[in-house]
Formats: C-alpha cells, structure tokens, sequence
C-alpha cells in the first residue's frame, strides 16, 4: 500500500506543477524564477491543467485516509484496499493528460474508475 500512496502523491505532484511548467515557455526563465506578481492570463490547456489539479486536491484527502486506514485497521482487506488504490492512482495518472487535452467521455470514464476505487478501498475496511 505504501507503494501506492507514494505514487498517489507523484501523480498529484506532478499535476501541481504542470501548470507553471506550462508558463515557462511563454515568460521566460527569468520571470519565472522571479515573484511573479503578475502572472499573464492562462492559456487554455494551462487553465485546464489547474482545474484538474484542483479536482485531485478534492479526492485525494479521501486516497490518503482510506490508504493509512487501510494500514492500520486489523480486519482490513489489503488485497482489497491496494486494487482499489491502484484503480485510483492508475486512473488519476490518466485523468489529468485527459483533462489538459480535453478528451470527453473517456475523461469521465477515467474519472469514475478512480472514484470506484475509492469505493473499493471503502469497502475493503468493512
């Protein structure tokens, strides 16, 4: 499980970065590495890049806590608990490209395997 949650946490490492990255080309490396007060307008993939940044800081409080209780709770499936944790970092890891290039349907197909997943993790410490 460990394994899983690490990874969970670079995925939405990752995703929190992509949106500056994104800036880099069109400011420069020495706005970037200043204050940067005033950042310009994003563009429309960086916009989407954030938006889905901020839908992975919606579920992933909920990841981390059925992950360490999963850990911790004497009669939880572990087996259980690390395939939902997979479907979730898996499909996490798939949401966020298909969010920045605006794929529909799949997106959301994408979405409701990691949201099950959670589910799995649920249901794993029941």
């Amino acid at each position: 499980m460990l394994t899983w949650i690490l990874l969970g946490l670079g995925v939405h490492f990752a995703g929190v970065f992509l949106p500056s990255t994104m800036l880099l080309p069109r400011i420069g490396m020495a706005a970037y590495a200043g204050s940067r007060d005033a950042d310009p307008e994003p563009l429309i993939k960086q916009a989407r890049a954030s938006r889905a940044v901020r839908n992975m800081q919606e579920s992933l409080p909920a990841f981390l806590v059925l992950a360490v209780l999963a850990l911790i709770v004497p009669d939880a499936d572990s087996a259980q608990a690390v395939l939902g944790a997979q479907l979730f970092v898996i499909a996490r890891a798939a949401y966020l490209p298909l969010y920045v290039f605006a794929v529909p349907f799949i997106r959301s197909m994408v979405w409701t395997v990691g949201f099950v997943g959670l589910i799995i993790m649920t249901l794993a410490l029941l």
